[in-house]
């Protein structure tokens, strides 16, 4: 008999779950419990109210961090993607000398501690535009586009585990029946391939994106005078009085990040299901 499957494992499972799902969603709702008081953010709680909301809202050094944010999250996001097709055709499609060693390159940051990696750009960066100053006259900086090469670099790893497993299942027949009809390489990739690709690039660009809007160690040390919203959020965190702000932009973050992972979850399951019943209809799947 399997123990898994007796009474009382199933309701120890259960008991489990909840206390998982409590001890990791609990510090989210005390959180958006606290954007609504009338006062600091503790125990008894003083009032209902939603101005902290609103000064937020008016507070142009805040909206400006997540704006920053947001831009640096979408456009290495997009990088990182486009990279990780192209590497996970190699990893998948290729034979060559050197696979494991160009496979362990591209794996390589899940090990590294970002801190490190941080430190590590920061120099590079810094080498890079003492070398260009003394034969170009060219001064590159730090800023935003230091903070998406970076960015690009840790989250391209995990594009490339979300999109290599589903491009394994993908049968290269069906790259050779549509060159048998005729089509090019590139129109085979376009019209087959992508499309079939497409939910693993939603999900692949959601984690980018999370990862990316989230960071803050490498983006502290990239950053310079333009701070993102991790790095405006620590800053902010020494001073009491900008705390109930801080909260009540959080909780709205964790709204709405909730929500796009509800939506991104639904077109995907939306786009396999179109994929997979269009391919199955042709005879290809």
């Amino acid at each position: 008999m399997d123990a898994a499957a007796s009474t009382g494992a199933r309701r120890l499972l259960r008991i489990f779950y909840a206390l998982l799902v409590v001890f990791l969603y609990a510090p989210i709702l005390v959180l958006a419990l606290f954007s609504f008081n009338d006062g600091d953010p503790s125990f008894p709680l003083q009032g209902f109210t939603t101005q902290w909301y609103g000064k937020f809202f008016a507070n142009p050094l805040l909206l400006e961090a997540l704006k920053r944010s947001a831009i640096v999250a979408i456009v290495s996001s997009c990088v990182a993607v486009v990279l990780g097709i192209l590497a996970s055709f190699a990893l998948v499609r290729r034979r060559y000398r050197g696979k494991a060693a160009t496979s362990a390159l591209f794996f390589s940051p899940l090990v590294i501690p970002y801190l490190v990696f941080g430190i590590s750009l920061l120099l590079l960066f810094t080498l890079v535009d003492k070398i260009l100053k003394e034969t170009a006259g060219v001064y590159i900086g730090l800023g935003l586009h230091a903070v998406v090469i970076g960015h690009v670099v840790v989250t391209l790893p995990y594009v490339i585990l979300v999109i290599m497993p589903l491009l394994e299942r993908l049968s290269i027949s069906l790259d050779e029946a549509a060159h048998d009809l005729g089509a090019g390489t590139w129109q085979t990739f376009r019209r087959v391939t992508l499309p079939l690709l497409t939910p693993a690039l939603f999900s692949a660009f959601l984690i980018a994106f999370t990862l990316s809007f989230d960071e803050f160690a490498i983006a502290s040390f990239l950053v310079g005078t333009q701070p993102t919203w991790p790095v405006y959020l620590f800053a902010q965190l020494r001073v009491p009085s900008q705390l109930p702000q801080v909260i009540a932009v959080s909780s709205v973050i964790l709204f709405a990040s909730l929500i796009v992972v509800l939506l991104a979850e639904v077109i995907r399951r939306v786009v396999e299901r179109r994929y997979g019943a269009e391919y199955a209809a042709r005879g290809l799947a």
